[in-house]
């Protein structure tokens, strides 16, 4: 369970939260099925970026002598095919829970979905370790975003 670095998922839960409490806030009922989805799509997703970090770190070499948080790959609690696997089954979920949010909320989502799984195999594609530079946009922000890992 330490694997999933629980400290974050408080990140995985607050937009949900904001989200629920605006819709409450302009007079609409809230469906909580939809609002039980988001919830878990957000968890599924951060904990699967978590792993997938754990994993790629793990086979890099980065997390040996790292101070924080256990890493299963650096402190061989786990091997790395575990933790990808673990990685993969979070994904997976994540993608059937978002697909059915989808279909009941709106098709957009799917390309929420998308991005959020580009966007994490970005962040920890190992090619960044090897002097490589990796950008991508970011819709949130006016600049690209870059690996902490990039030679640039």
């Amino acid at each position: 369970m330490a694997g999933a670095r629980p400290r974050t998922l408080p990140a995985a839960i607050s937009p949900v939260l904001v989200g629920t409490a605006l819709i409450r806030r302009d007079h609409h009922s809230i469906n909580y099925l939809n609002a039980t989805l988001a919830l878990l799509v957000s968890l599924l997703l951060q904990v699967a970026v978590n792993y997938s970090n754990d994993y790629s770190d793990g086979i890099r070499g980065t997390d040996d002598n790292r101070v924080g948080p256990v890493r299963l790959v650096a402190s061989g609690l786990a091997s790395a095919r575990a933790v990808k696997q673990a990685a993969f089954i979070c994904f997976a979920t994540a993608s059937a829970l978002g697909a059915i949010l989808a279909i009941r909320v709106s098709w957009w989502l799917v390309l929420v979905g998308v991005w959020s799984q580009l966007s994490e195999v970005m962040w920890c594609n190992p090619i960044a370790s090897h002097g490589r530079a990796f950008w991508y946009p970011c819709p949130l922000e006016r600049s690209p975003v870059r690996s902490s890992q990039s030679t640039i």
